[in-house]
């Protein structure tokens, strides 16, 4: 039997909303029907690249097509604006990272959703990489024994150009810093991966560009499983390194490298015990591994998770289920920069609040 397909739309028409468009493209049950934003230029180059209709206006959209399900690619101080109209039609809604800037809009975007009785998401794509569901796998199965460490890595680069490329950019009521903006993805598989942070110690700071937020920060994390744990995140270092996650345990490692399983050993694959002091070993080099993708180009990003993403959507909307990333866990990367930028101002420790 031959099963409709959804039917899909876009507000905002930029670069992640190409990306979207694109995930949309790639499922089969799935089309692009109608694109918003309010430059009409771009609404209607992205709609007619797919067939869609172009809208300058979100309401018109909502009130001329028959929907099942919208994704907000808007900047990231509007997504909760943008969201609760799309939920108060009764659409389902993904919402780019992060899921907002203010918590209070989170906590709204929460409710309307519970009220109208449809399903919220949050891109938070490298979940399902390959690497990252392979050691999520490997740490629900206790592979790597008591978690004693977490490291995320985030040295990337972007232009004084790149923040002057739109007003919005760099402000603190629209786009973020680089923990919203670009460091939250590492943030979020960092918590996922050693569990949940239950606090921090922090600071941040404003030195290689001229913009309203931060473009370097470092924070000392706590898990709740009292484990330790670092972050270090930058747009200032030129030209773009590679993104790291390291998760340690006392009966094995892993290293994420672009989205990447670097290097990986676990105690149970030993056939000869490891003496007192260790193992001298090297994580070498990936011939897979190619540039620095999104380290230096925001639009480098690997599609093939978005798509994943999308579709894991699409089936939770088709069997009445919960997406894998949904409001809540959606919700909790941004608690924790919330809390670094707590930290960051008062000179203190700061308790994570847990979704």
């Amino acid at each position: 039997m031959r099963v409709e397909k959804l039917r899909l739309g876009i507000v905002g028409c930029g670069v992640i909303g190409q990306t979207h468009a694109g995930a949309i493209a790639s499922l089969p049950d799935a089309e692009l029907v109608a694109a918003a934003d309010v430059d009409p230029a771009r609404a209607e180059a992205l709609a007619a690249r797919y067939g869609a209709a172009p809208y300058t206006s979100i309401q018109a959209m909502l009130d001329n097509e028959r929907l099942d399900l919208v994704c907000i690619c808007t900047p990231s101080g509007l997504h909760g604006r943008h969201a609760v109209q799309v939920m108060r039609s009764g659409r389902h809604v993904i919402v780019e990272k992060p899921m907002e800037l203010r918590r209070e809009a989170i906590v709204e975007m929460l409710r309307v959703q519970q009220e109208e009785g449809v399903l919220l998401s949050v891109i938070s794509q490298h979940r399902f990489d390959p690497a990252s569901k392979r050691v999520r796998a490997l740490v629900e199965e206790g592979a790597f024994g008591r978690p004693v460490l977490g490291l995320a890595v985030v040295p990337w680069w972007r232009s004084q150009l790149y923040y002057d490329s739109g007003g919005w950019r760099g402000t603190a009521a629209l786009d973020g810093g680089v923990l919203m903006n670009q460091a939250i993805h590492s943030i979020d598989l960092l918590q996922w991966l050693m569990g949940p942070v239950r606090s921090v110690c922090a600071y941040i700071g404003t030195l290689a560009h001229h913009m309203e937020t931060e473009d370097v920060a470092v924070a000392v994390l706590r898990f709740e499983n009292g484990a330790l744990g670092t972050l270090e995140a930058t747009t200032g270092a030129y030209p773009g390194a590679a993104t790291r996650i390291e998760i340690y345990g006392d009966q094995g490692s892993a290293v994420i490298e672009n989205d990447r399983l670097k290097w990986l050993h676990l105690a149970r694959d030993d056939r000869e015990p490891v003496g007192p002091y260790g193992l001298n070993v090297s994580v070498g080099e990936n011939p897979e591994q190619v540039g620095t993708g999104a380290a230096s180009d925001p639009a480098a990003l690997l599609t093939d998770s978005h798509t994943a993403q999308m579709a894991d959507m699409v089936r939770a909307i088709r069997e009445g289920g919960v997406p894998m990333v949904d409001g809540h866990a959606g919700r909790q990367p941004v608690e924790i920069i919330l809390a670094i930028y707590e930290s960051a101002r008062s000179h203190r420790e700061v308790e994570v609040v847990q979704s």
